[in-house]
């Protein structure tokens, strides 16, 4: 049975989405630990909690951004980094300063509009639910354009 579970989870790696999911949902066990670590911890002196929400979300959603990049990079584009590599002839150049800053910085601009939508969304969404719930929602969603973005642009194939 848990041969069959590793050879299912193998072949659904295969899948770009499916990374992008796996990464997602890493980034959001991030995301959602650095919130409830600066919400009741970090920025506890900041009063009343609502006001607190504004800094510890911007917190948790800068930190998960830089984790989901990474894993994306390495993992989910990893196929499309290393063609480039070849074309170009140096397998190194996918590897400066300078590629991976253009890279991160493309990546945080293709995901603005996920990251507007998440934040939007979680602050609308805890006028009536608690914000872990309503952070969670506010990802789901915010998802689908962030993949979108991030593969015809970030890590196209060139």
């Amino acid at each position: 049975m848990s041969q069959r579970l590793l050879s299912l989870v193998e072949s659904l790696k295969r899948f770009r989405y499916i990374k992008f999911g796996l990464v997602g949902a890493s980034g959001t066990v991030v995301n959602m630990a650095v919130l409830w670590l600066a919400q009741e911890h970090l920025f506890r002196t900041i009063e009343p909690a609502r006001d607190r929400l504004y800094a510890s979300l911007a917190l948790a959603i800068a930190i998960a951004t830089v984790n989901n990049f990474t894993w994306n990079r390495l993992w989910t584009w990893a196929d499309r980094l290393q063609a480039a590599a070849q074309q170009t002839g140096s397998v190194r150049n996918t590897d400066t300063i300078r590629t991976v800053l253009g890279q991160l910085g493309r990546y945080t601009l293709a995901s603005w509009f996920g990251i507007a939508l998440q934040y939007g969304l979680t602050i609308w969404l805890s006028l009536a639910l608690h914000y872990m719930l309503a952070n969670v929602i506010a990802i789901v969603i915010a998802s689908v354009s962030n993949f979108l973005a991030n593969d015809r642009w970030t890590f196209r194939q060139r």
